[in-house]
């Protein structure tokens, strides 16, 4: 390789994440950005780009292939500036995801926009929105309009804020939005936990729970949930056209307290041979799943689904327990399709710089370098599907600390679920970095900068006991 091959390939290596899988000099000349051929290929996965002194051409499967060849060329052109170049480049998993928590906090439209705006740019294509939990219902549902009038009123830290929710109209435009760029959108109506929402709407849904937890649940054996289960997925199912929908699943214990005292749910678990409330909470997921499936979609959930017995081509399980390595294990041999998010490294609300006073920590934090050294050998297999980074927003109320604590991470999970592990290398794309920070200043999107802490200082939060204070 010619000297100056070896500067143009360094030049167009510095542009691109995630990184192709093979990127490679075609000519020394420099040429701009006029001419685009396209050509399909039948059965292809991903996608060839050449740019040569007589034009672009683009080899791709299908539409989406094209449109990732596309962001690659746009990450290429410096200026106009255009490297001649081969690349060949593929997917390394299918489903390369972002979920954003708008229960605790809301943003509105115009931040989830740019949110996808940049998961195309990374080749993202799964955006799993969090819209049901305990602060605040975020979707409009038709037949239930308080859900909206009573469940959207307050977030995380005030609990008296204006009601704030995406009406069905907002959701469709956001849908097309995504689908524009080729991110299918993955909405999350939690259940049987995380349900308070819901429950202050319609308390004859509630299950109980005492202190905090009072209507955290629904009522598991009332046949009332499951038609107001149906409802609401009907429209969910309705308004969201990909194949997902997620029912949640997890930390239903912290509501189930009054599940021992309850004489309709005892008689019924007795009735059932359910052992316990454990078995019960089961037996609502199973049902839960069966509704999800009867209406034409898959069921997606937190990896408490395991253990529900729903047969394993009906769902998918999310693996976010990073201290319970057992339980992903355990999916895997039951044959459980598997995204992996577990906390350490994929949640994006942990601390990312030892400096940084404000999220969460658990035996560490997720900063940049961990988060781009992941999976583990030992976290790959056939059946898992994917990779998600999760940003819950109990600490973020608004978009300069949602923007902050995303990025630069978010681009480590590209690469993470983009890039095959021989084209991975991490002082490479710290140095690629610098010009994907470079076009998020463009975009007018804050972020920390891990080159140079002090430049990008730690946006301020609401604290934990003014959100209690508020509540």
């Amino acid at each position: 390789m010619t000297t100056l091959l070896a500067i143009l390939f360094l030049a167009a290596n510095l542009h691109v994440i995630p990184a192709p899988s093979k990127i490679e000099p075609a000519s020394p000349e420099q040429i701009a950005a006029t001419n685009i051929t396209v050509e399909t290929k039948a059965g292809m996965t991903g996608y060839t780009l050449d740019t040569t002194p007589h034009g672009i051409r683009i080899l791709a499967g299908n539409a989406e292939s094209e449109f990732y060849a596309r962001q690659t060329l746009a990450q290429l052109n410096d200026d106009g500036r255009l490297p001649c170049v081969h690349v060949e480049d593929a997917p390394r998993y299918e489903w390369r995801g972002f979920m954003l928590d708008e229960s605790r906090h809301f943003f509105g439209k115009a931040v989830v926009k740019q949110l996808l705006d940049v998961m195309a740019e990374l080749k993202l294509n799964r955006f799993h929105w969090h819209l049901t939990d305990e602060p605040g219902w975020r979707i409009e549902i038709k037949k239930y309009p308080k859900l909206t009038e009573i469940g959207a009123v307050g977030n995380y830290s005030n609990r008296n804020a204006p009601r704030a929710f995406y009406t069905q109209d907002d959701i469709r435009e956001i849908v097309a939005y995504a689908a524009a760029r080729h991110i299918v959108i993955i909405p999350e109506i939690d259940m049987p936990g995380h349900a308070t929402a819901a429950t202050r709407a319609y308390p004859g849904l509630s299950g109980g729970g005492t202190g905090r937890f009072v209507g955290f649940t629904f009522h598991p054996v009332k046949e009332e949930t499951y038609r107001f289960i149906e409802d609401v997925l009907t429209e969910v199912a309705a308004l969201f056209p990909g194949p997902y929908i997620h029912i949640g699943g997890d930390e239903v214990s912290f509501g189930t307290q009054t599940w021992k005292t309850d004489p309709q749910i005892q008689q019924f678990i007795a009735a059932h041979k359910l052992k316990d409330t454990v078995g019960l909470e089961q037996h609502f997921i199973r049902r839960a799943v069966g509704i999800v499936n009867k209406l034409g979609k898959t069921a997606v959930g937190w990896d408490e689904i395991v253990d529900a017995g729903v047969p394993a081509q009906h769902c998918v399980v999310m693996w976010w327990r990073h201290d319970k390595p057992q339980v992903l294990a355990n999916a895997l041999t039951r044959g459980y399709t598997v995204v992996l998010t577990p906390r350490r490294p994929c949640y994006l609300d942990f601390v990312q710089h030892d400096s940084h006073k404000i999220g969460r920590r658990w035996k560490g934090f997720n900063d940049l370098d961990g988060t781009y050294d992941f999976p583990a050998p030992t976290q790959t297999a056939p059946k898992v599907l994917g990779l998600e980074a999760c940003l819950w927003t109990e600490r973020i109320a608004d978009k300069h600390r949602l923007d902050f604590m995303t990025f630069p991470r978010l681009a480590a999970i590209a690469e993470d679920a983009w890039t095959n592990p021989d084209a991975k290398n991490l002082d490479s794309f710290r140095t690629r970095l610098r010009d994907f920070l470079r076009r998020l200043d463009k975009l007018g999107i804050y972020y920390f900068d891990p080159f140079d802490p002090s430049r990008t200082p730690e946006p301020s939060a609401p604290d934990k006991a003014d959100a209690l204070a508020n509540g």
